[in-house]
């Protein structure tokens, strides 16, 4: 499907109208939480917390840190055989999972559109400037990168299902150095780093239980459909211009693009001068980003090896489970269940908050299929439907139930995704 195409489908409705007013009112609020990036050399803010992790190198004993607590210059990393399997390093925490190499940047840069070429000379010297920043540093892509490993194959399914530029899969560089528990100081979590109020905006779960922001399925859904949102509502599909209003608000962008219009300039995003200077980084930044990965041998990155297929499998269960039981159930560490599930905040699964459980994709299909009370031994059936809640998305859904968002629309005739109303009934095949 065509990004065109998607996008007339997501046409808002009269109903979407007041979420977009909301969500207008937001990013005024998640604008206010962009740190400035002037003389900035790393690939995100530094002004969110995130653990230290523990390093084990193969060729030395002592280990850098970049100021967002990720291992930096790292060449060989090994898991000690003497540590216990709930030990939780993020250096070689994902090793396991990568056992076999696959090559989930090939198709990465197969869904790439964006043409640095066809930018006028200022825009090209705007990106060319951060290239440089980053070349001074390879080992902090190659660090961000490694953080990448889990959630990377799945972002990129996504966006490419949807037909938006695979470049968005990149947004987590500059956004949280893909730390799903990334926190600012201003109150923005998770890997795409929503703010409070637009989290709720956009029907994210928020308690003292769980955290949607921090859910990666859920909150990479909700991001999307807001880029998609704000591109229709306010730009006329223009991509680059619904990602300035995500780093600044809508109410910031429309200024500056009537400013720069007054002025002759133009309203695309490479007219606009007149942003706050986060947002004026912000695209160069990703360009930037995406040409080092697009072509990593010429800027001299090595870049770890990730699966092309999706690191995890999501689990529906309709009871309450805590992660030390589903651990056991799964022979999984807890630790690593608890780095897929990181908005289960005191480690429960209540389907009154999220019913989708992510487990490693080569846990025991036998031992998912209990865990999901899917087990043909039991006589259990799996679910044929299902009925859409408050907050709910195509993307969650389709994630939920592992078929494709695509397959959903065809399904159940849907016109416009943004419609779904509590109470529908969603068919989940299609016969």
């Amino acid at each position: 499907m065509t990004y065109r195409t998607m996008r007339q489908r997501f046409l808002l409705s009269a109903g979407s109208t007041v979420m977009m007013s909301l969500l207008l009112a937001a990013t005024e609020q998640h604008a206010a939480a962009m740190p400035s990036v002037a003389g900035a050399a790393t690939l995100a803010s530094s002004s969110y917390s995130s653990p230290q992790p523990t390093s084990y190198r193969a060729s030395s004993g002592t280990s850098d840190s970049t100021s967002h607590g990720t291992p930096a210059g790292i060449t060989a990393t090994v898991a000690h055989p003497s540590l216990t399997p709930d030990v939780t390093s993020r250096s070689f925490f994902w090793d396991a999972v990568d056992a076999v190499p696959q090559d989930a940047w090939t198709q990465l840069r197969k869904s790439f559109t964006w043409d640095i070429d066809a930018l006028p000379p200022s825009a090209r010297a705007r990106v060319d400037k951060w290239i440089a920043r980053y070349r001074q540093s390879p080992e902090n892509i190659v660090s961000i990168t490694r953080e990448a490993r889990p959630w990377l194959a799945w972002i990129t399914q996504q966006v490419e299902e949807r037909g938006l530029p695979g470049e968005i899969a990149l947004l987590p560089f500059i956004e949280s150095s893909f730390d799903p528990g990334a926190r600012s100081y201003r109150g923005a979590a998770g890997l795409w780093q929503f703010m409070p109020r637009t989290g709720d905006a956009l029907g994210l779960v928020r308690n003292g239980r769980y955290d949607g922001r921090l859910d990666v399925t859920a909150s990479t859904g909700a991001a999307l459909d807001y880029i998609e949102m704000q591109a229709d509502q306010w730009y006329g599909g223009d991509i680059p211009l619904s990602l300035a209003a995500y780093n600044a608000g809508a109410g910031t962008v429309n200024g500056a693009r009537r400013q720069a219009q007054r002025q002759g300039r133009g309203g695309d995003y490479w007219a606009l001068n007149t942003l706050p200077g986060e947002t004026m980084q912000y695209l160069p930044k990703l360009y930037a980003i995406a040409q080092i990965i697009g072509d990593p041998e010429r800027y001299n990155v090595s870049l770890p090896e990730i699966h092309a297929a999706p690191a995890f499998a999501s689990v529906t269960i309709d009871r309450r489970i805590t992660l030390k039981s589903a651990s056991r159930l799964l022979d999984v560490s807890q630790s690593r269940l608890a780095r897929l599930n990181p908005g289960l905040l005191q480690g429960t699964l209540d389907p009154g908050n999220a019913r989708t459980l992510l487990v490693p994709s080569d846990a025991d299909r036998q031992a998912i299929a209990a865990l999901s009370g899917t087990d043909n031994r039991s006589g259990a059936q799996v679910a044929s439907t299902h009925r859409v809640e408050r907050g709910d998305n195509l993307s969650a859904i389709a994630t939920r139930y592992n078929v494709s968002q695509q397959d959903l629309i065809r399904w159940n005739a849907i016109d416009r995704p943004s419609t779904l109303q509590p109470g529908q009934l969603l068919s989940l095949s299609g016969g």
